[in-house]
């Protein structure tokens, strides 16, 4: 053998950079090996949503959030407006949605100056969101509904896009001393049964565990024997940043017409096609010009001329996820665990979220504090999420088809989330701020993300988290539950300052992912869920 570690993460995205990180907080000895030889910088997602801001506050990053995020929005300032008269331009579609645009100067095209915009138009709410293009405006959302309080404020940094929150994770793998091995191929490994050999060309790794964060087309998945049951693909999306001429009267903003659908703008040469004929035969090779201006001419009707290619890239709407996110010591996260469509910009948020789930139980395993068990949590909890995503991107691209039936239920949805409560419901739904696992218990705050508010020695609760330990906070001054917890007091952050508001009181047993797994006036259950999220006393 050439190398010992415990855990060998492959991919070095934003999923398995953050993977990565909470086993190193949690002192495991982790290598990422990627096979690209530097980031991806094609156009991906534009933003995250409010569990995955939230867990990025816990670890520390909120203030690089707020930077990433006020950055996004003064490049696009501006580009949340629909016009009050229909025969303006629409407005642009949300940068939580991963065909949102990249402005230039973004990492996505770092050489590309700042190209100047036109005035902006008549002002009417900004978007909050869309669903298959139809947009959720500001002014319909109820931000008084209950599921919006006590999110903090990383709740707000939404508009990070995926090459920022990649360049963060990257900075803070560093700061933690993770190493990131690129140009570094997996080409087969064996598991048995008390570790892996991983082979990456003539190098061999022995770990104890390995996990595959390394895509649609995951090596580990392959090799590893997952099924991957779903839905082939009926699409083929283009979505890309040109230099073009000939599109000057091409309406802006999500458009429909007989034969797909396509996005045009709202900043100068970045287009995007929907075609509804089926999956691209060609998924590898660059997308040229040509590709690009007879798909736009087959959307749109119109002619364009392309004389460059800042960066593009094709997607489908293939929708297919393992049954477990484990098999033997060989683990999944991200889009090696699920694919669909980029639609509504939830695979960048699911794969963190995943990250996030399994860093420290993995953690408490490798460390001998829990049993292997605590591991079978992983998929339980993360399936569920990973198939409602699934579900939620295939509903959307029913309602971009272009028959009639599907057409006149475009039209019905499209009303309904013209509505207050329409647009809140699938607003709470794309934000994440729903998202509950089961634990068990029929308390609302169990399996739910915990609040956050700021207490009265001047911190955040969010703030308890940045070592990587589960959190007790006891509003109720309890020595006895104080007492109780004492056991594990290496794996535990004990909270009793009160808040800076006045608050009901109350007692929190909170995981290191943030999750809510107990709630008490009494130390009842206390010692049967320490012992079942944080291992034997």
């Amino acid at each position: 053998m050439n190398e010992t570690r415990d855990v060998v993460v492959v991919g070095a995205g934003p999923v398995g950079l953050m993977l990565a990180c909470e086993l190193r907080l949690a002192g495991v000895d982790v290598l990422v090996v990627e096979r690209l030889a530097a980031p991806d910088m094609t156009i991906k997602a534009g933003g995250i949503n409010t569990p995955v801001a939230q867990a990025l506050d816990r670890r520390g990053l909120e203030p690089d959030l707020r930077a990433a995020h006020e950055a996004a929005m003064a490049r696009i300032t501006g580009l949340f407006a629909r016009p009050k008269a229909p025969a303006e331009p629409q407005a642009p579609q949300s940068p939580t949605d991963p065909a949102a645009p990249a402005a230039p100067n973004t990492p996505t095209d770092p050489a590309t100056p700042a190209a100047p915009q036109p005035p902006a138009p008549a002002m009417r709410p900004r978007a909050g969101g869309h669903f298959a293009g139809i947009m959720l405006y500001a002014d319909r959302i109820d931000t008084e509904d209950p599921a919006f309080a006590d999110l903090g404020p990383a709740a707000e940094s939404r508009f990070v896009d995926q090459q920022a929150l990649e360049a963060m994770l990257g900075r803070r793998a560093a700061e933690l001393g993770v190493p990131v091995r690129r140009g570094i191929e997996v080409t087969g490994f064996a598991d048995d049964g008390v570790g892996v050999d991983v082979d990456c060309g003539d190098h061999r790794i022995r770990t104890s565990w390995l996990v595959g964060c390394d895509g649609g087309r995951s090596t580990v998945r392959r090799l590893a024997g997952f099924e991957f049951p779903g839905l082939d693909p009926e699409i083929t999306g283009r979505q890309a940043l040109v230099e073009m001429t000939g599109a000057e009267n091409v309406p802006l903003g999500w458009q429909t017409t007989p034969t797909g659908i396509f996005v045009n703008g709202p900043q100068p040469g970045r287009i995007l096609t929907v075609e509804l004929d089926g999956p691209p035969a060609d998924r590898v090779s660059p997308v040229t010009a040509e590709e690009l201006e007879d798909s736009f001419e087959r959307v749109t009707g119109v002619k364009v001329s392309i004389s460059k290619v800042i960066s593009a890239t094709r997607f489908t709407d293939n929708t297919r996820q393992v049954p477990d996110y484990r098999k033997g010591r060989v683990l999944l996260a991200g889009d090696a665990a699920h694919v669909h469509s980029p639609f509504g910009g939830q695979g960048l948020n699911l794969g963190i979220g995943d990250a996030v789930n399994l860093g420290w139980k993995l953690a408490a395993v490798i460390r001998g504090r829990s049993p292997e068990s605590l591991l079978d949590t992983y998929s339980r909890e993360r399936h569920p999420v990973g198939e409602w995503v699934l579900d939620w991107t295939r509903a959307q691209v029913a309602l971009m088809r272009t028959d009639p039936r599907s057409r006149a239920l475009r039209t019905v949805v499209t009303e309904l989330l013209d509505t207050r409560d329409g647009a809140t419901q699938v607003a709470k739904r794309i934000s994440g701020v729903l998202q509950r696992y089961d634990l068990g218990s029929d308390d609302p705050l169990v399996g739910k993300a915990t609040p956050d508010f700021e207490l009265a020695d001047g911190t955040r609760l969010a703030e308890h988290f940045a070592s990587g330990k589960g959190v007790l906070l006891d509003l109720t001054d309890s020595p006895e539950l104080r007492a109780a917890a004492s056991a594990w007091s290496d794996r535990l952050e004990v909270v009793t300052t009160k808040p800076a508001q006045p608050r009901e009181p109350l007692s929190l047993l909170i995981r290191p992912d943030g999750i809510v797994a107990w709630t008490s006036a009494t130390p009842h259950g206390l010692d049967a869920a320490l012992t079942r999220w944080f291992g034997a006393a």
